[in-house]
């Protein structure tokens, strides 16, 4: 053990543990909802097992750093144990402190290496650049994913919700602003999702979007426990844009760490022109403002500002809010067992 670890003790914390650890990452200002315990209960539903990894202060007894681990046991890889480590925006961590820095990643190898990971892939929420432009990456013993592995996007577009309500208004671009209160004008209405029959009906609508814009999601029982698990603590909600009772648009949006996060939209081919999307944005920011937010996170823009990407539409409806473009990291990763990786990477 070297002595940047003698005042720290890493623990895998249990499920009787669970406030404890959604509070630490809650009230810290690297929190995620990536971060939090009922997103890993959601993944646990899929191939992932999580782990919630807490470095505590050996002198004060608290949570100084943590991170829930994703593992994922890979296939044809000549390990009974072997598995991909993976944190989700994470580390929650003090990159300005070094001595914690390297006390949890020191602990953090140590543990996964004895639970059999053949690696270790992260997507931190920020550079990994100290205050004085040292690279932790160096330090740290990480480097970059090969190939670039990230899961998460890469951009995204943040809006700060500190102001009031009419300064949000006036920030935006003109069209969005007027479209706002067009759909409210024509009568669109929003509400929040409260049964499993809601999440089914705007599932609908999801895949038709899908099928219509050409992207992949995730089978009905996803949503319903990620619904299931986050709905009833205040941590998401699923907003649904009506007209005359009939159903036109749904998004669902997480809250975690002062951080609202626009997951999921869905949208029907048809009454477009009522301008639903812009209500459902609308009625989400004001939600996250109410429940103390500072952030909305938009959750994803193409790499590029280029007009021929494909997802260019949605970078431009996004962009109109009013926000700044915020660019991530990417994926770094540290090999515990070179052969296996190698063999691994096929399957990943």
């Amino acid at each position: 053990m070297s002595s940047g670890t003698l005042h720290y003790s890493m623990h895998a914390l249990s499920s009787d543990q669970r406030a404890l650890w959604d509070r630490f990452v809650d009230e810290h200002t690297q929190g995620h909802l990536l971060q939090s315990w009922h997103w890993g209960d959601l993944k646990a539903s899929g191939p992932w097992q999580p782990l919630r990894l807490a470095l505590f202060d050996d002198d004060t007894h608290a949570i100084v750093a943590g991170a829930q681990v994703l593992l994922r046991t890979m296939p044809f890889v000549p390990s009974r144990v072997a598995s991909l480590a993976y944190i989700p925006r994470g580390p929650v961590i003090d990159w300005a402190q070094a001595e914690v820095c390297e006390a949890f990643f020191s602990l953090l190898h140590q543990f996964l290496r004895c639970r059999g990971a053949i690696a270790l892939r992260l997507e931190p929420g920020q550079p990994l650049e100290t205050q004085d432009g040292e690279l932790l990456v160096k330090r740290l013993a990480v480097q970059r994913a090969q190939p670039d592995g990230a899961i998460q996007p890469l951009r995204t577009i943040v809006l700060e919700l500190e102001s009031t309500e009419e300064t949000l208004l006036a920030r935006m671009k003109e069209k969005w602003r007027y479209n706002v209160r067009l759909a409210a004008r024509k009568g669109v209405t929003v509400r929040v999702a409260e049964t499993l029959a809601d999440v089914c009906a705007w599932y609908r609508l999801l895949l038709a979007t899908s099928e219509r814009d050409n992207f992949g999601i995730h089978e009905l029982a996803y949503y319903e426990h990620a619904w299931d698990l986050m709905h009833p603590h205040n941590e998401a909600r699923l907003f649904l844009a009506e007209h005359e009772g009939r159903l036109l648009a749904g998004i669902f949006v997480g809250l975690c760490a002062r951080q609202a996060i626009y997951l999921f939209g869905a949208s029907g081919n048809e009454e477009r022109r009522l301008m639903p999307n812009y209500a459902l944005q609308w009625e989400a920011i004001r939600w996250a403002k109410q429940r103390g937010a500072l952030l909305y996170d938009f959750w994803g823009i193409p790499e590029t500002d280029d007009e021929s990407e494909a997802m260019s539409g949605v970078y431009r409806f996004k962009r109109g809010w009013g926000g700044r473009i915020v660019q991530f990291p990417g994926c770094y990763e540290i090999v515990y067992r070179p052969l296996a990786m190698n063999l691994a990477r096929r399957f990943i």
